[in-house]
């Protein structure tokens, strides 16, 4: 059985529904945003997805976490009606803003550094900082109609946070494109830039990435946690210097329980069962 727990209220919401609705099954924890028709980035949603991947990285009964969406807005990015209103604070917003962005690259950050991979599950458009989401996490998945752009260029502010996801996902000139001209590009394009992994019609999107997450979510829990931060880690380094540290890695990993139960099992051509965390 599912188990269903919502956090985080929005006291301006019909009903006082939940920002983020969250969904364990299985070991996949599908945390979706819920806060249409935009499903914007507001302090409470960063603040709350923040909360939601932080007690995920500390829950061994989560293996893979899905974000996904309601409406058909994945998320436009940073709530420009909240930055605005706080123009009028005595410092003209800036410590708005700061915050504002400062939470939205430790949430980036946060996927990235958790223990256990993150899928995005992308059903409509991605723009700005819900693009950048989509960049962040460890695979995407859409369905052939989600779209994506960076359109800072056209309200005079240039997508500077979203492009340091969005370059590490897509190659630089393609990344370039999407940030110089704010242009918005189809599923198939994004998937030619590198943003995305597969592109699946809307009925199955669901299905295929609950699939992708329970495939991911049956392997080695210490193997995926070790080859997650290694993979991060060596991406930052020259190649030599890589190749000495992901040999070290995989030392480190043969000594695992893990590794001797998985290699055992594959031995005596049986399926692994893995040491509890």
């Amino acid at each position: 059985m599912a188990e269903v727990v919502s956090f985080r209220k929005d006291p301006d919401k019909a009903g006082g529904g939940a920002l983020v609705l969250r969904q364990l099954n299985d070991g996949v924890l599908r945390l979706t945003l819920n806060n249409p028709p935009a499903n914007a980035l507001s302090i409470a949603v960063l603040e709350t997805l923040m909360g939601e991947l932080q007690a995920a990285g500390e829950d061994s009964s989560v293996r893979v976490v899905i974000i996904a969406s309601t409406g058909n807005v994945f998320s436009a990015g940073h709530d420009l009606k909240e930055l605005t209103a706080h123009r009028t604070d005595a410092d003209d917003g800036v410590a708005f803003f700061e915050e504002s962005f400062a939470l939205a690259a430790d949430l980036m950050l946060e996927i990235t550094r958790l223990p256990k991979p993150v899928i995005a599950e992308i059903d409509g458009l991605a723009t700005a900082a819900g693009c950048q989401l989509v960049a962040s996490c460890d695979l995407a998945i859409c369905t052939d109609t989600a779209t994506f752009c960076t359109p800072g260029v056209n309200i005079g502010l240039f997508c500077s946070t979203p492009m340091v996801a969005i370059s590490r996902a897509a190659h630089r000139k393609q990344a370039m494109e999407m940030l110089l001209t704010g242009e918005t590009i189809d599923a198939s394009t994004a998937k030619d830039f590198g943003l995305v992994n597969r592109i699946v019609p809307k009925q199955y999107l669901t299905q295929v990435v609950t699939k992708y997450a329970s495939v991911i979510a049956s392997k080695s829990p210490e193997a995926i946690r070790i080859g997650k931060e290694a993979f991060y880690r060596q991406l930052e380094m020259p190649v030599e210097e890589a190749y000495t540290f992901a040999a070290e890695v995989m030392v480190d990993s043969m000594l695992t329980d893990d590794a001797e139960e998985g290699i055992g099992a594959f031995l005596g051509k049986r399926i692994p069962v893995w040491p509890e965390e």
